[in-house]
C-alpha cells in the first residue's frame, strides 16, 4: 500500500508540471531544467550534496529517475556516506563489485517521505510562479504602446481587472477610465499598454484609455495614410471623454492631411469617437510656425492679432468680442486644450477701440469697493486697469488670478458700473 501510494505522490508531481507547462506556454527545455533544478534543491537539503546524482527527467511518458553514484571502498573505510559506500553494502546491490568501482543506485524519492514531497512541490511552485512571471513580464514589455482587448473579469471601485487570451490578468486604474466609462464583467475593453511594473519579478500590466497614445493608435488603424507614412500625427492633446485635437502633416502636397483624417462626413473618426465615449476630436494642420500653429489651435475662433513671448512660452491672443468664447470653450475646455498642443501658456484678450481704450482708470483707484489683496492678486496676473479686466475673460481672471468666481463677478460689477454711469 506505501509502494502504491509513493508511486502515486510521484507520478502527480509529473502530472501537476505537464498540466502547468499546457496552460502557461512553458518550453520544453525549461520545464526539464526547472523539474531537474526543484528536485536537486530537495535532494541537496537530505544529503548535503547533490553533485553525486543524475536525475533524469522524461515529460513525454510522465516519470523521472533518480541514481546516486558512489565510489566502492573497503570495509570500515567509508569517510562520506554521500560519495562512497563499502564494499559489502555494494555487493548487496551487485555480487561482483570490486574496490575503486562506480556503483549507480536508483533511488526511489517518495521514500523521502511526505515532507520531503512536500518541500519539492513547494520549491517546484515558487520557480513555477517565476517562469510565469519572466514570461508574462517578457511578453509584454516590448508592447508599451500597443492597443490590447481584454475581458472585464472583475470591477473594483479603483481599478477594473481584465483578463487577455492566455487569462494573464491586465489592470485598468480608475486615473486611466475614460470618466464616462462603465465596465460589465464578460465585456471587451480595448485600451493601450500603458507600462509594464516588474517590482518584486511580480509584473502587472498597467493599461490607458486616457493616454492620447490610446487616440494615436486608434487613428492609425481608421487612416491607412498614417499607418502608410504620408501621414504623421505631430502632436495629440486630450481631455478623455470630452474633447481632442490632433495635430497632423502630409508628406504628400496632393493629400489633405485634415479630410484624410476625418473622412467623409466624419466617417473616419465616427468609430474613434464612439470608442472614446462621444469624445469629440478636431483636426487641425500642423505647422512650425507658432503664431499661426496657435492660431489653427484656437479653431473654430478667428483670431486677430498675438503675441508671442518665446523665452518663456507665453501667448497674449487678441479677438473680437464675439470670438472670444469661441476662443475659450465651453468651461475652459477649448483654451486648455489649444495650451496643451502648442505647449504655449495661452491668454485671450477683447479687441477694444481707441476711443474705447483712450478712457481707462487704474484699478487702485477702485481700493474704496474692492478689497486691496483682490485688486493686487489680479495686477499679479499683468491687468492693471480696469478695461484689461473687463477685456480679459472671466474664467482667466477665476482660473489666473485663483479667484472665487463671486469675488470676480463683484469686480466685473463694480468696474461696468464705472463706465456704464
Amino acid at each position: 500500500m506505501a509502494a502504491r501510494k509513493n508511486d502515486e505522490e510521484q507520478v502527480s508531481l509529473i502530472d501537476t508540471f505537464r498540466e502547468f507547462k499546457e496552460t502557461k506556454n512553458i518550453d520544453r527545455t525549461t520545464l526539464v531544467s526547472v523539474l531537474e533544478e526543484s528536485f536537486r534543491n530537495v535532494l541537496a537539503k537530505i544529503y548535503g550534496s547533490d553533485e553525486n546524482f543524475d536525475v533524469i527527467i522524461n515529460p513525454d511518458k510522465g516519470d523521472f529517475e533518480i541514481y546516486r553514484n558512489r565510489t566502492v571502498v573497503e570495509d570500515g573505510e567509508v569517510e562520506d556516506e554521500n560519495k562512497q559506500i563499502s564494499l559489502s553494502e555494494a555487493r548487496k546491490i551487485e555480487p561482483d563489485y570490486e574496490v575503486g568501482e562506480d556503483v549507480s543506485e536508483s533511488v526511489n524519492f517518495a521514500k523521502f517521505g511526505r515532507r520531503a514531497i512536500l518541500t519539492l512541490r513547494q520549491t517546484l511552485a515558487s520557480k513555477i510562479l517565476e517562469l510565469v512571471h519572466d514570461s508574462l513580464y517578457n511578453k509584454y514589455k516590448d508592447r508599451v504602446g500597443q492597443v490590447i482587448a481584454g475581458e472585464v473579469y472583475q470591477v473594483w471601485k479603483r481599478e477594473v481587472l481584465l483578463v487577455d487570451d492566455e487569462n494573464n490578468e491586465l489592470i485598468l486604474p480608475k486615473s486611466e477610465q475614460i470618466p464616462s466609462d462603465q465596465y460589465r464583467k464578460g465585456e471587451t475593453v480595448r485600451a493601450v499598454i500603458a507600462r509594464v511594473d516588474n517590482e518584486n519579478n511580480n509584473p502587472k500590466i498597467i493599461l490607458s484609455r486616457t493616454s492620447p497614445v490610446f487616440l494615436e493608435r486608434l487613428l492609425e488603424a481608421e487612416v491607412p495614410e498614417i499607418a502608410d507614412g504620408l501621414i504623421s500625427i505631430k502632436k495629440i492633446a486630450r481631455m478623455p471623454g470630452e474633447r481632442a485635437k490632433v495635430a497632423v502633416e502630409s508628406y504628400d502636397d496632393r493629400i489633405d492631411p485634415v479630410g484624410a483624417c476625418v473622412g467623409v462626413k466624419g466617417s473616419r473618426v465616427h468609430g474613434i469617437v464612439r470608442e472614446l465615449c462621444n469624445e469629440n476630436i478636431d483636426v487641425i494642420n500642423y505647422t512650425s510656425n507658432t503664431k499661426l500653429f496657435i492660431q489653427r489651435a484656437l479653431s473654430p475662433a478667428k483670431v486677430s492679432s498675438i503675441n508671442i513671448d518665446e523665452v518663456n512660452h507665453k501667448a497674449e491672443v487678441y479677438l473680437q468680442p464675439e470670438e472670444v468664447s469661441l476662443a475659450i470653450g465651453r468651461g475652459g475646455l477649448n483654451i486648455k486644450l489649444a495650451s496643451m498642443l502648442t505647449e504655449y501658456t495661452i491668454d485671450v484678450f477683447r479687441e477694444v477701440s481707441e476711443s474705447e481704450s483712450d478712457e481707462d482708470i487704474y484699478l487702485d483707484e477702485f481700493a474704496d469697493e474692492i478689497d486691496q489683496w483682490v485688486i493686487d492678486a489680479i495686477k499679479r496676473i499683468g491687468l492693471d486697469t480696469a478695461k484689461s479686466v473687463l477685456n480679459a475673460p472671466r474664467e482667466m481672471l477665476v482660473e489666473k488670478a485663483d479667484l472665487e468666481e463671486e469675488t470676480v463677478d463683484h469686480v466685473l460689477n463694480v468696474l461696468r458700473a464705472e463706465f456704464e454711469g
